[in-house]
């Protein structure tokens, strides 16, 4: 049987596989960096780091303005003591801050065992700057560490936490190096401004996580009250003693940060508790630190 033959199309040739690279866009690299910075300002927030870091830094903008001897031990000591009575607090209220700072609370839970180990390094550096500290010294950490022991237990009470916290953290920050050079009429200017500008931080964090505040139903009056106090900060180092004008970046970070206030856990950890720490770089360089 015969078959008839069937022309056959030669086949098309295969269109050029498109070039395929490993190279990210542009806009994706810059997003990858982005989220890269948020996460690690996220870390040094929720670890209690920035914590310290404020502690430090403030601690030594105090010791210059005072001319206080050792300014590096007090800002070690401020420091370790910030990261051990935030960390402990952290560590002990998981349940109840799951509420209020629900990524903060993940954080800590993620990394438990290495926020121990960070507990007992700063405990240790605390100790050893603490070794032949004036008695007066010491008296005065053992009134701020107490305060602090009681932090989980005192912090839920309508007011109370911002007047106590703002009250060690000045104590810590200004009173130490206060106490080593002795009573003189700088430390009180420097009181002046650091006291209302913390009140004011203090305030941001009640109105964010909604603790101890006292007017929960307007927030409006309860921020106004935060960048007044910050206003505050800034008037009185403007008008204080050579150098306590220097002082003045610490409020005017502070007011910019509650400027732009949002009610957010990231925004309150980051910008506005990192405000303080800005400051008191600003404050640093202008004092002629570095």
């Amino acid at each position: 049987m015969s078959r008839t033959p069937v022309a056959i199309a030669p086949a098309a040739p295969a269109a050029p596989a498109a070039p395929t690279t490993d190279a990210p866009s542009p806009r994706t690299a810059v997003q990858g960096v982005a989220d890269g910075l948020l996460r690690l300002l996220d870390g040094l927030a929720y670890s209690s780091a920035l914590a310290a870091g404020i502690g430090a830094a403030l601690s030594l903008v105090a010791s210059r303005v005072l001319g206080a001897p050792d300014p590096v031990r007090w800002a070690t000591l401020t420091a370790a003591g910030a990261f051990c009575v935030y960390t402990i607090d952290r560590l002990r209220d998981v349940t109840r801050d799951r509420a209020t700072s629900p990524r903060r609370t993940a954080f800590v839970a993620r990394h438990r065992e290495r926020l121990v180990v960070g507990l007992a390094l700063a405990a240790s550096a605390g100790g050893i700057a603490l070794v032949e500290a004036p008695g007066r010294v010491l008296g005065l950490c053992a009134v701020v560490g107490a305060l602090g022991l009681l932090h989980r237990r005192l912090k839920h009470v309508p007011a109370a936490k911002t007047l106590y916290v703002s009250a060690a953290w000045t104590a810590a920050c200004v009173g130490i190096p206060w106490l080593s050079v002795g009573v003189g009429a700088r430390g009180g200017a420097v009181v002046a401004v650091l006291l209302p500008t913390l009140v004011a931080n203090l305030i941001a964090s009640n109105l964010r996580d909604g603790e101890a505040q006292l007017l929960r139903a307007h927030p409006g009056r309860v921020l106004d009250l935060a960048r007044g106090a910050a206003g505050l900060g800034v008037a009185a180092a403007l008008f204080g003693p050579s150098p306590v004008p220097a002082l003045a970046w610490i409020p005017v970070a502070q007011l910019g940060a509650l400027v732009g206030f949002r009610a957010e856990e990231r925004y309150g950890h980051v910008a506005v508790d990192g405000a303080l720490f800005v400051g008191a770089v600003a404050s640093w360089l202008q004092l002629g630190l570095v």
